[in-house]
């Protein structure tokens, strides 16, 4: 079976996009793999490293990478999944071949309010959303 190649994409691939990555690449068989990118790549998020890091997967050498450096490139994937608000998603390029789009919508980590503890917390209910989105997702792929 051909490798089937999943990309996350977000707006800074700074949070949510990251997040969904780890899990796939977690949870997923052999023959899927995952990478994630942004429309404007920025920095990591330090508050996602840490609740991810309480889940025992370390993110923190991650780097941000360009959704449009990959569309450059050529790659090919089976499925591309914007993990953003639907504006942002519809920025996103599309990629040649037999590529499925498919929009999943997540509150955006950076944009929690309140102090550092208000903050983690909101963060680890982000986070917990996309792992079970992730755990159904690789579920149906896999059946």
């Amino acid at each position: 079976m051909k490798e089937q190649r999943v990309l996350f994409v977000c707006i800074h691939n700074s949070a949510r996009s990251q997040m969904a990555e780890a899990y796939f690449n977690l949870y997923s068989k052999d023959g899927y793999m995952a990478e994630s990118a942004g429309i404007e790549p920025g920095e990591l998020n330090p508050l996602v490293v840490e609740v991810m890091r309480e889940e025992g997967i370390d993110i923190s050498g991650n780097v941000t990478k360009s959704v449009f450096d990959f569309f450059k490139e050529g790659r090919l994937y089976s499925y591309v999944i914007t993990v953003c608000d639907t504006e942002a998603a519809e920025r996103c390029p599309i990629f040649p071949g037999n590529t499925e789009r498919i929009h999943w919508s997540f509150k955006d980590p950076s944009k929690a309010e309140g102090t550092e503890k208000e903050k983690l917390a909101i963060t680890r209910g982000i986070r917990d959303e996309i792992k079970e989105k992730i755990k159904a997702f690789v579920g149906e792929l896999q059946s």
